[in-house]
């Protein structure tokens, strides 16, 4: 294939930045959760702890609580039920454990709640998983064979095939966006609703959960635009 359908101008102006966005991102998460997790709440409270006292108060019973290995692995997984907290979190009284915690029980409330937009991502999961990993392959292909004698007429099709694939995976990165935002908002809420935190506590983990968001904000960002340029490429071909 042509190496400007690889290396271009689009994707110079366009993806780029917000690959230079996601490295950041991903630096200024660690960094942070870095400096917090060296900070004691004064409760000492742990983050399987904090997770617990949350979901209590929420009256939710039926998710069980799980260790993971790794660092800032920590998901809820609606599938089965399971929250599940990375090493650095579990077993520590960190201010960035506590609000790692917080805000994968906030997933767990919304999924309980049955929350509108995380239901709408939830269904959007295998039509990501498809579309993100065959869309723009297909619509290069569709690019790559527009100006061919032999295959010039299928595409086209091929290259709405891959738009439409590629195009729900990038809403399933915009609808994360809420999600996400959402459940640190209930994080913080619940820990100031629960004296689990002091206020001093909470602006350090409001920085915490403030850092893993904007690594969303990055990653739907370089979504929108890598699909944006394979548009732009496709007029510029025909």
């Amino acid at each position: 294939m042509p190496f400007s359908l690889f290396f271009d101008e689009y994707y110079i102006l366009l993806v780029l930045p917000t690959l230079l966005l996601s490295l950041w991102a991903q630096f200024k998460v660690k960094s942070t959760f870095n400096t917090y997790s060296k900070v004691s709440c004064s409760r000492k409270i742990t983050g399987v702890d904090t997770a617990a006292l949350l979901l209590r108060s929420s009256n939710i019973s039926d998710v069980k609580l799980e260790a993971v290995g790794g660092s800032l692995t920590d998901h809820y997984s609606p599938t089965d039920k399971k929250l599940r907290l990375s090493e650095p979190v579990y077993n520590s009284t960190s201010i960035a454990a506590v609000g790692v915690a917080a805000h994968e029980a906030g997933h767990a409330i919304q999924h309980a709640t049955r929350w509108s937009p995380l239901v709408m991502r939830s269904t959007l999961v295998p039509v990501a998983n498809i579309g993100s990993r065959l869309g723009p392959w297909l619509a290069i292909a569709g690019i790559f064979l527009s100006n061919s004698e032999a295959y010039g007429s299928y595409s086209q099709i091929l290259f709405n095939i891959g738009i439409l694939l590629f195009s729900g995976a990038v809403l399933f990165y915009v609808i994360t966006l809420p999600v996400e935002f959402n459940a640190s908002s209930r994080a913080l809420a619940l820990l100031r609703s629960n004296n689990v935190l002091t206020e001093k506590e909470l602006n350090g983990a409001k920085k915490v959960l403030t850092a893993a968001a904007l690594t969303y904000v990055a990653s739907a960002l370089t979504a929108i635009a890598s699909l944006l340029r394979l548009i732009l490429l496709s007029r510029r071909r025909r």
